[in-house]
């Protein structure tokens, strides 16, 4: 499987015009979750020409091939993530707008577990914590 936001896009057969692989070099290389506005930010610094409209454009392609993962994280903002990513779920401080990520493996034994113990078998999931930091005192 390729490795990269641009081959997958080119395995797709999506057309990968200069922006376009800027704005995917972008995300490919975000270590966070940016919305339209933080990737125009970055990917304007590389090219002057990339409009907001040609991000969105893309962004919405992108996700709509299955390249890119949407997260709402009740700020109103859409954030992006690659859809390769490893498995991690997402804790959301509610006073900075932090997202951290995360892997737990008894949380992940006890949803395979909740799902059998409803008859189901898990083929996936997302899971979104959301809390405030405890006031040490």
């Amino acid at each position: 499987m390729p490795d990269t936001i641009i081959s997958r896009c080119e395995a797709k057969g999506l057309r990968m015009t200069g922006q376009r692989r800027i704005i995917a070099r972008v995300l490919q290389d975000s270590d966070d979750h940016p919305d339209v506005e933080e990737l125009y930010a970055r990917a304007s610094s590389l090219d002057a020409g990339i409009s907001i409209a040609t991000v969105y454009r893309t962004v919405k392609l992108f996700e709509e091939a299955g390249i890119l993962d949407r997260l709402e994280f009740g700020d109103g903002r859409a954030r992006y993530e690659d859809a390769e990513r490893e498995h991690h779920d997402h804790l959301i401080d509610m006073n900075s707008g932090e997202v951290i990520e995360f892997v737990d493996p008894e949380i992940e034994a006890l949803q395979e577990k909740i799902a059998k113990k409803l008859g189901y078998e898990l083929k996936g999931h997302k899971l979104e914590l959301y809390g405030v930091p405890i006031r040490k005192t």
